[in-house]
């Protein structure tokens, strides 16, 4: 385990991106080599290696929002997030020889942790390049699962750059954190759990709110959803400011945020959109919510007293969205993920104590 500052001025010659694909062919439609058929096999796939993660209930909760409210709480997953759905699943489908090569990620710090845990389940090295303001517990956490971990500066380096470096250097292979079709039929199985746990109470949801940053989960889960409950309205959750998935499912095409992200959300603050994503969620209709770091503390302290679980601001925006009135609930059975739950500690107090 290792971790390295890099260094500005090492990038080497540009190789091919790995995600890149004609925008126009995907403005808003199916996608190649995702829908619910790789949703199945993903399921198939991550059996035995992944947490079936709880749908949670409060009637306290209920009756706070005057809805039905179900929570998925992805951060009793193993890592502590969603992501490494994705990144398993998009891992055990390489062949051999390049899983021994080892695999590459860029992260904030989740999507890097379900990497570095799905490279050690495979038996590969990992390498993973994160900010330097990531928080602790997630640059620690992708350490203690035996990546090596590449640190940058956000303001002036470009993560993308660094990772080609690495994988032309090395011969490893990037595992995107959202724009691939792998990865977001891993993410597809939170909404696949949801559906049968919702069957299996008796429910049917009508509304689902989903965290988006590149929208690799939301993909996922509003694909899954809507096959098993084709009347469902999907709202997609994104910090203040940052909304470039909202903006992009507007004028149909990929948009970025206008600056680092300075706030709480790290987790679903990424620097744009990705396409396949977007194709998706436009073809679902999506609609898009935004959420404060205040509201994302609220939220938290929430997820503390009434369902007993800890939920970083980023993991707890479309919780947030619905304790704040951003969408009209009343009378309904609403779905929702609790995405992540790795947060500094100073942080943690911070919400307990507003």
């Amino acid at each position: 385990m290792s971790e390295i500052h890099h260094r500005p001025g090492e990038q080497g010659a540009r190789p091919p991106e790995p995600s890149e694909v004609n925008v126009a062919a995907v403005a808003d439609g199916p996608v190649p080599g995702f829908g619910m058929d790789a949703i199945h096999e993903a399921a198939r796939r991550l059996s035995g290696h992944v947490v079936r993660t709880p749908l949670l209930n409060s009637p306290m909760l209920d009756e706070l929002v005057g809805a039905r409210v179900l929570v998925k709480a992805e951060c009793l997953q193993l890592t502590g997030s969603f992501k490494v759905r994705g990144a398993l699943n998009a891992l055990l489908t390489l062949d051999e020889d390049t899983r021994r090569a080892g695999i590459v990620a860029y992260s904030a710090g989740n999507h890097g942790q379900g990497v570095a845990a799905a490279a050690r389940l495979a038996g590969c090295p990992a390498v993973i390049v994160m900010p330097q303001n990531a928080p602790r517990i997630k640059v620690d956490n992708c350490r203690w699962w035996g990546a090596e971990t590449v640190l940058y500066d956000p303001l002036t380096e470009d993560r993308e750059e660094i990772a080609r470096t690495i994988l032309q250097e090395r011969g490893m292979t990037l595992i995107p954190p959202f724009d691939d079709p792998g990865v977001m039929a891993g993410q597809g199985t939170v909404g696949l759990e949801i559906a049968e746990q919702a069957r299996e109470l008796g429910l049917t949801p009508e509304v689902a709110l989903v965290n988006c940053s590149g929208g690799g989960l939301a993909a996922g889960v509003i694909t899954a959803l809507h096959h098993t409950f084709p009347g469902m309205a999907h709202h997609i959750v994104e910090p203040t400011g940052f909304d470039k998935m909202a903006r992009s499912l507007e004028s149909g095409h990929v948009c970025t945020n206008p600056r680092p992200p300075g706030g709480l959300m790290d987790a679903i603050s990424g620097p744009a959109a990705g396409i396949r994503p977007l194709a998706v969620l436009r073809h679902h209709d999506v609609t898009g919510l935004t959420v404060t770091d205040e509201e994302a503390l609220a939220a938290m302290d929430t997820a503390h007293r009434l369902l007993k679980i800890v939920v970083e601001p980023g993991g707890a925006a479309s919780l947030a969205a619905l304790l704040s009135g951003k969408v009209d609930v009343r009378g309904r059975t609403v779905a929702l993920v609790a995405s992540g739950g790795n947060v500094d500690p100073a942080v943690y107090r911070r919400a307990l104590a507003d």
